[in-house]
Formats: C-alpha cells, structure tokens, sequence
C-alpha cells in the first residue's frame, strides 16, 4: 500500500480547500480501474486519526480510500477554525466524490462510503443525498442532531434541548462583536468532565498519548449548535437511502440506539447491523483487535457490493 497528501476544492459553495490522503492498494495499477471509498472522520478528529486507520486497512485490501479534513478543520481551509456546520459536513462527502470521479483509475460506478462516529452519520445523510455513493458502511454511527437533542444514550424529549439551540443563536450575536469566538467540547476536555467510562475514552482518546493530535483540538465552535439541534442526519431515509447498509456497533456502545435508527428507517432493502462484541463506541476508533474485526466486515462488504 502506498500513501499520497493531496488537497481537494470544494465545489460546494463554500470555498474550502480540503486537505486529504489517498491511499492505493498493493500492486496498483493506474492503468485499471479500482473501487473507491471515502472515509470521514468523528466529530472533533482529523484524518490521521480512527478515519486514516481505516482508511489504510481497506487500501491493504485492494480499495482506493480517501480519508479527509472536514472543512474549517485539520488541514483544511476555512474560517471559522472548528465550525461543525452538519449541513457543510455532509457536502464535503459528495465534494471527495467530485474528486474521485475525475481520477481516471476510479471506477465512478463503484463508489463508496463509511464514517465513523458523526462522519458516519454525515455519510448516511450524504448518500440519501448523493446516490453516486453505492454503498455505505458505518462505525459507532453518530446522528450528531439527535446526539445533541436526546442525550448519548436517548434519555431527552426533543423540546428539552431549545436553551442549547438558543445558545447557538446566542453565540452568533456574540461572534458578530468579537473575534474570540465561543467553543463547546465535542469530547470531555477533562477527564473528570466525563459523564460515564465510556465518555472517558473520548476524553483519553482526544486529550492524551492515547491518539491525540496536533490539529485535534476537540471542540467545535458554540455558534455550530444553530445548525446542529435541528439536523437530522437521517432526513428522508424512509424515501431515499437505498443503498446498502452495513451498520458496525459495539455490543456495549450507549450510542448503539443511532445505528438501529437508520436500519430501521432506511428504505434500503440489504442493511445489516454486525455487532463487536465487547467493544464500546470508543473502542472501534482504535483497539487492535476490535478494529480488525470491524475492518474485516467493510472489507467484505464494499467488496461485495462494490464488485
């Protein structure tokens, strides 16, 4: 497997270069045409983190993989620095794909896409989207609207989250007189911030020696939460996502109920949940041996449905 860093426009209305590596497999041939996928990474993360681990281990397996830096973060253009506007990070999918379709040893009709965390969230919301995606995977999948609205593990009425919608607007008008802007943790910043074990990991997976990066800082910007509160990544699935599915989950993972949500609503007639057992959501961003598992499943399935 080979590596190169490239830098992608964005089409999309936003102006913003974004910043990414592509992988190509053994033995590549730019003579043939390969199989594609895409591979966004969590909210608050870079690409050289869980998203370029994945994104390597498809690529050993034959895949063309892009894992890239949303928009405003990593190494990717745009100002404000850490704005996690859902609606620009599903658009930065469909922009990779832009990209992918002008390679001429991509197959445009053998395009996918995965995520982790809210990238794989964004990449359901950008397949219902952007049927140019024929397939899409997931892992520890993050509907970050309903994250933010009903709690990591479903336990608040939607209503009850309107002070963190009017804290977005508040923050707006705040923005507007300063250029210090207002930020919300996307992980604990402190360990003892954390609600549960599993949160904890977010906290020692962003903040320590654990996987922590320098263009990582963890936060978003408070203003980003206008946006988020109302946004439903799985908006029209019921009509639109039928492209297969394949759900990973970890067994013990709180925010399993996101993924049930899109096997449930997708209109796709092949969607499968695979489940790792003993892994929490954390533990399929990293560990050796839950990680290998799940790659094992995308392999098979982008292989399988991508030809």
């Amino acid at each position: 497997m080979s590596q190169e860093k490239i830098t992608i426009k964005n089409k999309n209305g936003q102006g913003t270069i974004l910043s990414a590596i592509i992988n190509f497999p053994g033995g590549f041939d730019q003579n043939r045409k390969y199989p594609a996928v895409v591979v966004s990474h969590p909210g608050g993360g870079v690409k050289e983190q869980t998203a370029g681990l994945y994104a390597k281990k498809l690529a050993e397996q034959g895949l063309i993989t892009i894992a890239y830096d949303a928009s405003y973060q990593g190494e990717s253009t745009g100002e404000p620095r850490q704005l996690e506007n859902p609606y620009i990070r599903t658009e930065d999918v469909s922009a990779v794909i832009d990209y992918l379709t002008t390679l001429p040893y991509v197959d445009p009709e053998k395009i996918g896409a995965m995520g982790i965390c809210a990238g794989a969230g964004y990449t359901a919301n950008a397949a219902i989207n952007d049927h140019r995606i024929k397939a899409v995977g997931m892992v520890s999948a993050v509907n970050i609207g309903s994250m933010f609205r009903n709690g990591w593990e479903n336990t608040v009425k939607d209503a009850d989250a309107l002070p963190y919608l009017l804290a977005g607007s508040n923050a707006r008008t705040a923005d507007a007189e300063s250029t210090d802007l207002q930020t919300i943790p996307l992980a604990p910043e402190k360990e003892e911030d954390a609600p549960n074990e599993e949160l904890r990991e977010a906290w020692e997976y962003y903040h320590t020696d654990r996987c922590q990066y320098p263009t990582a800082p963890g936060f978003a910007t408070t203003r980003s939460l206008s946006q988020i509160i109302s946004y439903d990544a799985y908006n029209k699935a019921e009509a639109f996502f039928t492209q297969p599915l394949l759900a990973i989950v970890g067994s013990a993972a709180g925010s399993a109920w996101m993924s049930d949500d899109l096997i449930e609503r997708a209109a796709s007639a092949d969607k499968i949940k695979y489940i790792v057992e003993g892994a929490n959501h954390m533990s399929l961003y990293d560990r050796e041996n839950y990680v290998n598992e799940a790659a094992g499943q995308l392999i098979s399935f982008f292989h399988e449905k991508l030809g």
